[in-house]
C-alpha cells in the first residue's frame, strides 16, 4: 500500500516520498510515506477514490 500511496500521490502532483516509520510512532520496522500537510485533506480523498487503504495519519513535528 505504501507504494501505491507513493505513486498515486505523485501522479496527482504531490511531493510524496516512502520513509522509515519514525520511532516515535512505533518501534517496529516498517515504510510510511511524508507528504506536504497542507495537502493532507486532498491526500485523504484521494486514497478513499483509489481505495488506499491507510492505517492512520499523523503530524509530526521536528
Amino acid at each position: 500500500m505504501a507504494l501505491m500511496f507513493e505513486r498515486e500521490c505523485k501522479n496527482a502532483g504531490y511531493d510524496v516520498r516512502i520513509v522509515p516509520v519514525p520511532r516515535k510512532l512505533s518501534a517496529s520496522c516498517g515504510l510510511a510515506c511524508r507528504y506536504p500537510c497542507q495537502a493532507e485533506d486532498e491526500i485523504k480523498k484521494l486514497c478513499l477514490s483509489k481505495d488506499i487503504e491507510v492505517e492512520a495519519f499523523h503530524r509530526l513535528e521536528d
